[in-house]
């Protein structure tokens, strides 16, 4: 796991009176350091932490085993095929849990395939993007989560 602040300006989430806390789920070195690059140029300062499989996810989330201090994050960036514990899991899981079911769930993944879009929206997932190819409209894809959870929605208070 791995936790940045990173710097940004004022937005919509400013009454959390604290920056944005955000939990990136997601296996690939390189999409997870094109997801933080992206996110670093951010407008919206917002803390960062990252797990790079599910069972992980959902002790982070869980704040159990070595993430019994971490703080709850206000929305979570999921990848769909992860290990040990695929996205799909642990949405269910996430939504399936009173304490948790209010974070909302963005689905970053390589799969453009509809089952997969219905099925995260029928276990209540907040948006479904799928990963562009291309370098540029990666960071793009990044940035437009930004731009629309982090300066647009009202995240509520954790």
């Amino acid at each position: 796991m791995t936790a940045q602040v990173l710097p940004g300006g004022d937005g919509l989430n400013a009454h959390l009176h604290r920056p944005v806390r955000i939990l990136l789920v997601e296996d690939s070195p390189s999409d997870r350091a094109l997801a933080m690059h992206a996110l670093r140029e951010a407008r919206v300062s917002n803390e960062l932490h990252t797990v790079a499989d599910g069972e992980a996810a959902m002790a982070f989330l869980r704040r159990s085993r070595e993430y019994a201090d971490v703080p709850r994050p206000d929305l979570v960036i999921l990848d769909l095929n992860l290990p040990k514990k695929d996205g799909r899991e642990v949405l269910a899981d996430l939504k399936d849990d009173p304490d948790l079911r209010a974070i909302p769930v963005i689905v970053l993944t390589t799969s453009a395939a509809d089952e997969d879009v219905l099925a995260m929206y029928d276990l209540q997932a907040a948006g479904y993007v799928t990963k562009p190819v291309a370098f540029a409209d990666f960071v793009a894809a990044v940035k437009g989560i930004e731009e629309f959870w982090l300066s647009l929605v009202r995240l509520p208070r954790s």
